[in-house]
């Protein structure tokens, strides 16, 4: 990890009614870092995650994402409009989750390269790189299967594929390994660790699999809506202006 950080969680709340979901969250997410956000159901973990994702609106608190290479400053991304965040969506962020939520009509390689399109990236263009991001994954020459003609395994490398094919700078990634057998679901996480560790790029992970946690730079454990502990990796404070 770099001293550089990409996305910083200051003092964020949600709550669903009389539930409080998150309390007085904080935390910062450095650039080639790979977080592991554990605890047990029910604690704010996945809420944590889509408020960091932008996926959901925080009640209090900000969350706040560095600009892309070249633009200083960062966004708050509860100020944005919904089109900009979609944006976000599609274009800085990447969402791997334990289903998959792959379009089972699509071929693999037309999953892939979804988000390309939706950005108006020209078909021949989308279909190549779409390929190119298959392969990597060690998926070369599947392109052209549904997503039923696939094992649980590739199904879910199609899904990081189509989560990285817009080269994002921040990956999450919620309980992506919890449907796989303990092989399989060593090799999706190290296509997921290899990517995140890239000059530039994090990734986040929503698990309960202490083996996926202990792969990650840093844990961070949450209990009734609050982060009660981080490990690995030190975390940088929330008042460093780096």
């Amino acid at each position: 990890m770099t001293d550089e950080w990409l996305l910083r969680a200051e003092g964020v709340g949600k709550s669903y009614g009389e539930t409080r979901a998150l309390i007085d969250a904080s935390l910062t997410i450095g650039a080639g870092e790979a977080v592991a956000i554990m605890g047990p159901s029910g604690s704010g973990k996945s809420t944590l995650l889509h408020v960091l994702a932008g996926i959901i609106p925080a009640d209090g608190g900000r969350v706040l994402l560095r600009r892309g290479e070249g633009a200083a400053g960062a966004d708050e991304i509860g100020s944005l409009g919904d089109d900009e965040r979609s944006a976000l969506r599609l274009s800085r962020f990447g969402f791997v989750f334990q289903q998959g939520l792959l379009l089972p009509e699509l071929t693999a390689a037309e999953n892939v390269a979804l988000p390309l399109l939706l950005r108006s990236v020209p078909r021949a263009e989308a279909a190549r790189r779409s390929e190119e991001r298959l392969a990597a994954l060690g998926l070369a020459g599947l392109g052209e299967r549904r997503i039923g003609q696939l094992s649980g395994g590739q199904a879910q490398r199609v899904a990081i594929a189509r989560a990285l094919i817009a080269d994002p700078s921040l990956i999450f990634a919620d309980e992506p390994t919890g449907a796989l057998d303990s092989r399989t679901a060593d090799e999706v996480l190290t296509a997921l660790l290899a990517t995140a560790r890239g000059p530039g790029s994090a990734l986040v992970v929503v698990t309960h699999d202490e083996h996926v946690a202990s792969r990650c730079d840093r844990v961070v454990r949450l209990r009734d809506g609050r982060i009660q502990e981080t490990a690995g990796t030190d975390p940088i404070p929330i008042g460093d202006p780096r």
